[in-house]
């Protein structure tokens, strides 16, 4: 089974405005629309569209948690949600001028009791499982929280993959996640470096293998991507289209590699099968449908570099 984690999930209150937004006085949107946000969320709902089962845990509270549920709802995923008191949260994005705008909540404050009910969870996983750990942490939560989990998946025998930044990412390494996804950025960030091509990045890249990490995907926006293995590194394109949403893209991807990984065990169709997923997000207004991954899939070509 393959369980995401989305500690702090939110309502995305998105609102489309036909002119400039214009701080300081009233603006009128066009259309609006509320959605279930949350990273393993969208992971949950790319692995659906693919034929994939998983469980989407993580805290839910409040009433806002109740609307949360019932936006879910029309996806038909297998939830197992962590009650909690606090309410969860409201993230508002402001798409106008063809440029978005985001202002993110905090999220619940989640207490020793919730904790230790969410991870008494955790600990229901076997050999055989992968626990897909992506997304901010609520408050009271220490920065430790995904290091905890990590360290309980592998003691069971399962597998982890882990999307986050910084500090958080390198601690877990040593636990060897099945997958790492940083962007370039990202990874340029977390080596305090720049990088003047290709070959840079995979150099660094690598470095999270040599760290720990069993693949590394590195996504470069219109660069296409790299999947560095411990054999060998490969690139694929971007495909032709017009970006239409960047928020799920990198979740989109990660589904496509674990879903696929899961069932294949072939780490390079894992990667052409996320590259697809990724795209066809990022072209589509919500996250992508089958049909729409499908026809990216045809676009993508895979290179092997080294």
């Amino acid at each position: 089974m393959i369980y995401t984690i989305t500690v702090n999930p939110a309502i995305d209150y998105v609102l489309q405005l036909d002119q400039t937004l214009d701080l300081g006085a009233v603006n009128r949107a066009q259309n609006d629309v509320k959605l279930p946000g949350g990273k393993g969320v969208n992971v949950s709902r790319i692995l659906q569209e693919l034929g994939f089962d998983s469980t989407v845990w993580g805290f839910l509270g409040g009433a806002t948690g109740k609307m949360f549920a019932n936006l879910l709802q029309q996806h038909q995923l297998h939830t197992e949600f962590t009650p909690v008191q606090d309410d969860l949260r409201i993230n508002v994005k402001i798409k106008a001028d063809n440029e978005e705008t985001e202002v993110n909540g905090q999220g619940p404050a989640i207490t020793p009791a919730e904790k230790q009910a969410f991870l008494d969870q955790v600990k229901k996983i076997q050999k055989g499982d992968v626990i897909v750990m992506a997304g901010s942490l609520p408050r009271q939560l220490d920065n430790d929280f995904y290091l905890e989990i990590a360290r309980m998946v592998t003691q069971q025998g399962a597998e982890f993959v882990i999307d986050t930044t910084g500090q958080a990412l390198l601690d877990t390494l040593p636990l060897h996640p099945l997958v790492v996804k940083p962007n370039n950025h990202e990874l340029a960030d977390l080596f305090h470096t720049s990088f003047q091509d290709v070959s840079e990045i995979i150099t660094a890249a690598r470095k999270l293998l040599d760290l720990g990490a069993k693949h590394a995907l590195v996504s470069m926006a219109g660069d296409g991507a790299l999947l560095i293995t411990p054999e060998h590194a490969f690139s694929c394109n971007a495909p032709k289209g017009t970006v239409q949403n960047s928020v799920g893209a990198g979740d989109s991807m990660i589904a496509g590699f674990v879903g696929t990984y899961m069932q294949t065990q072939d780490a390079l169709e894992s990667f052409h099968q996320g590259a697809a997923c990724g795209s066809a997000t990022a072209f589509s207004q919500d996250l992508a449908t089958l049909d729409k991954i499908k026809t990216v899939y045809q676009q993508i070509m895979v290179t092997q570099l080294s």
